[in-house]
């Protein structure tokens, strides 16, 4: 049993002979080396892409994806792939240029660097922002792409990224937008509200039409550190989650599971999610505190879909392909049956070799 049937058993916590696996999306660096290995090259962008490229690279490294990336998950026996619109460098097609979102100053270098709305305080500032129009996005590749995977018999985790937690960043910077919380929050929720919208509109847009193809919506916030949440569980719950609600609720109504993505410690808001509605946990950070597998499984085992769990800190690139394969089986059988191998962050390095890559993918089929 292999791809969709295997990865939608496991969301219905069927029993399945054996587990799945998803490689996660590698970053660009690291596709270079694993595409040369199972023999896939590289097309060449487009000018539009190009163009979008380099305003992506400012907040991630993993800007390419579509059907090589569909192609490579086939060849080295993964049983799902992630596509969204916002992975597809050619989707997003303003009349001017402009980025979808167009919030850094021009010395912006980290995320401590103040956005655009950095000394914002009035909410009449934000009203007249230049928001994207979700008119300008263009999914008809992303769909493409969508459909062949699931010819291919993978399963597709899809739709808007919706990383509203990370554009809050960007406007504000990571420090301004964590103490406006307190000192300006009819700030922050009008900002989020404008950006939410956008998320929830292009998201039921791509939704209708992608989910005939899709076995789960996947969308992603990275809400901790290595030790412990960003923010506090009550600015979580009075900032964050309602919103995420909303997205969560949208997708529900569509007929779909839920996959969420959050690198770090989390665990003291993992029942906040699972109330909220989330099916499946991401990427499940090894090193991070209490996120562990054994902390994992005993508090929420039974409850929840765990994807990922393979520690990419320090097992993916020091270790070796027995080591590798040696957690994975420890893994499964913590997490039973709720449980698909999964790097601890999707984005793989060129530091993790393609045999411990493989490595996992062998092991899961055990």
């Amino acid at each position: 049993m292999r791809g969709r049937e295997l990865i939608e058993r496991t969301l219905e916590k069927k029993p399945a002979p054996v587990s799945g696996f998803w490689v996660g999306h590698p970053t660009d660096a690291a596709k270079e080396i694993y595409y040369k290995q199972v023999g896939i090259a590289e097309r060449q962008l487009t000018e539009q892409e190009l163009a979008n490229e380099k305003a992506a690279k400012k907040v991630n490294y993993t800007t390419r994806a579509g059907r090589q990336e569909v192609d490579f998950n086939c060849r080295i026996g993964s049983d799902m792939v992630w596509l969204s619109p916002e992975l597809d460098l050619g989707a997003w097609r303003h009349p001017q240029g402009k980025p979808m979102w167009d919030c850094f100053n021009e010395k912006h270098v980290s995320l401590g660097t103040g956005g655009i709305f950095a000394d914002c305080e009035d909410v009449e500032e934000i009203e007249a922002f230049d928001w994207p129009n979700p008119d300008y996005l263009d999914m008809t590749a992303t769909l493409e792409d969508t459909r062949y995977a699931w010819e291919q018999g993978l399963a597709v985790f899809g739709g808007m990224w919706c990383p509203f937690f990370h554009v809050m960043c960007d406007f504000f910077g990571m420090e301004n937008y964590f103490v406006k919380m307190y000192t300006d929050p009819e700030v922050i929720h009008a900002v989020t509200r404008h950006i939410v919208d956008f998320y929830l509109e292009t998201n039921r847009r791509y939704l209708a039409m992608a989910k005939p193809y899709l076995s789960a919506a996947f969308f992603g916030n990275d809400l901790g550190s290595q030790r412990d949440l960003l923010i506090s569980p009550e600015c979580f719950d009075t900032f964050i989650l309602p919103y995420m609600r909303e997205i969560i609720d949208q997708i529900k109504g569509m007929g779909l599971k839920v996959a969420m993505h959050s690198c770090g410690s989390i665990d003291r808001i993992i029942p906040r999610l699972i109330d909220a509605g989330v099916d499946i946990l991401h990427p499940l950070q090894a090193k991070a505190s209490n996120m562990d597998a054994e902390h994992l499984a005993k508090h929420y085992g039974g409850k929840i879909t765990f994807l990922g769990g393979v520690d990419t800190q320090e097992l993916l690139p020091f270790g070796t392909p027995q080591q590798v394969r040696e957690e994975v089986l420890r893994l499964r059988d913590l997490f039973k049956g709720d449980f698909i191998v999964s790097p601890s962050h999707e984005a793989l390095l060129p530091n993790v070799s393609f045999e411990n890559m493989m490595a996992m993918s062998r092991a899961a089929k055990e």
